[in-house]
């Protein structure tokens, strides 16, 4: 068995899945041992027949706890929905997807309750520790996602985004993570959160892995990845809200990204944003996303609210009161502003700014609620602008020095998904 074979990059991240002094018990909650190496088997008999099922055919794949698989209760992280869901008649579809494309799907990975957190702790499953500093939370919701790739349990985890889930933990553990435009991949047999605003997303070690794993769960044929030529490339830098209070190691690293780009022989301009003001004032009245996560949990915050995550039940109730006057209002004003956005991005190749204002608190000090509340708000930030505005997004990893990780993010217009991964691709080997 040569290590390039399927299962024996299987065998590597089962050994870091149960290695016990990992972060496999708290990142992977439920692991697919034998069908897992079931499925590499049948991979590696192709691949020596001269058969492929596509590019993502033999890869490691892990998957979020809110996607449906047949005969399991989707717990998406919860204890309530763990003793009450009912199991699944079917796998989700992106599930589907990736199994017809030859994936092997290893685990589902570990998530904030209910997706409702850029935090990623959960205090009923336990919180994987940051791959850069195990003290520190790995980022929200995919927490377990982000943490299974960066430490090798899989090479490509299947997640969502309805504020940055795949973003924000992606840049707090340094590898790749994308957000397409939210239309393409079905959401269908995925716990809900947001249904105006959640999108699946891939996160992995290189844009390459993520455009494979896109292009399946899309259903489109995969293209290899061209770079973009960067010089020349008009890139706008956002200003104002995206840009204000950075750590100094975000600060640093998005400054030195900036200076890197600008060597190369883009074209970079300051880009005001003056459609967030609107976003702000949606947001004022209690915003979409809460109203709509509160729809789906209600009946579980009435009957169990006490065995909820307090965090995540705190930010569910302020959606309590929202009247649904000002709802329709808020979803409506949306809709105009995403119209408005789109106009204002149709001069620019890329937006850039960091994929979140701060590296990752550590564990302990977000154990404080006040801490929590204000610095999972810095944490969704940036990243929740572009799902409001129903964008399509990436983060890369910067260049650390062995420091803690920091991202950049990229966004483009909804329906320029592989335009961005070309971008992408050409960042990504400039900061190589």
């Amino acid at each position: 068995m040569t290590r390039d074979t399927a299962r024996a990059r299987l065998e590597i991240a089962l050994a870091r899945i149960d290695d016990a002094n990992g972060e496999g018990a708290r990142a992977c909650l439920t692991v697919y041992r034998e069908q897992a190496k079931a499925a590499a088997d049948a991979a590696d008999a192709r691949a020596k027949s001269g058969i492929s099922l596509g590019p993502l055919d033999g890869a490691i794949v892990s998957i979020k706890d809110l996607f449906d698989v047949a005969g399991e209760v989707t717990r998406a992280a919860s204890k309530v929905v763990a003793e009450e869901g009912k199991p699944a008649a079917s796998d989700a579809p992106p599930v589907r997807r990736l199994r017809a494309g030859g994936a092997v799907v290893v685990a589902k990975t570990n998530m904030s309750e209910f997706a409702f957190s850029g935090v990623g702790m959960n205090p009923h499953y336990g919180t994987p520790g940051n791959p850069a500093d195990r003290a520190r939370v790995p980022g929200g919701s995919t927490s377990g996602g982000a943490v299974a790739v960066a430490d090798g349990m899989c090479e490509i985890a299947i997640g969502s985004d309805t504020g940055g889930s795949t973003r924000i933990p992606a840049a707090l553990c340094g590898v790749v993570g994308f957000k397409p435009s939210r239309q393409r991949i079905s959401t269908e047999g995925a716990f809900p959160l947001s249904q105006s605003m959640d999108s699946i997303g891939p996160i992995a070690r290189s844009v390459a892995d993520c455009a494979k794993a896109d292009a399946v769960m899309a259903g489109e044929e995969f293209l290899a990845i061209d770079p973009a030529p960067l010089a020349d490339l008009r890139i706008g830098i956002a200003q104002g809200m995206p840009i204000d209070a950075l750590d100094d190691v975000v600060e640093k690293r998005f400054d030195s990204a900036l200076a890197a780009l600008k060597k190369a022989g883009a074209r970079l301009h300051d880009q005001a944003l003056p459609l967030i003001d609107g976003m702000i004032a949606v947001n004022a009245r209690g915003g979409v996303q809460p109203a709509e996560a509160f729809t789906v949990n209600r009946d579980r915050l009435d009957r169990r609210g006490a065995d909820i995550d307090p965090n995540i039940r705190a930010r569910l109730e302020r959606a309590r009161a929202t009247p649904a006057s000002d709802y329709i209002w808020m979803v409506n004003e949306r809709a105009r502003l995403v119209r408005a956005m789109d106009a204002e991005l149709s001069d620019l190749d890329v937006l850039v700014a960091p994929t979140t204002p701060i590296v990752a608190p550590t564990i302990e000090e977000m154990s404080a609620p006040d801490v929590f509340a204000r610095k999972n708000a810095m944490l969704l930030r940036n990243t929740s602008v572009w799902n409001f505005f129903d964008c399509c997004a990436i983060s890369l990893p910067l260049p650390r020095e062995g420091g803690l990780p920091a991202g950049l993010m990229l966004v483009v217009r909804n329906g320029h998904d592989r335009r961005l991964f070309r971008i992408a691709a050409a960042m990504e080997r400039l900061f190589a």
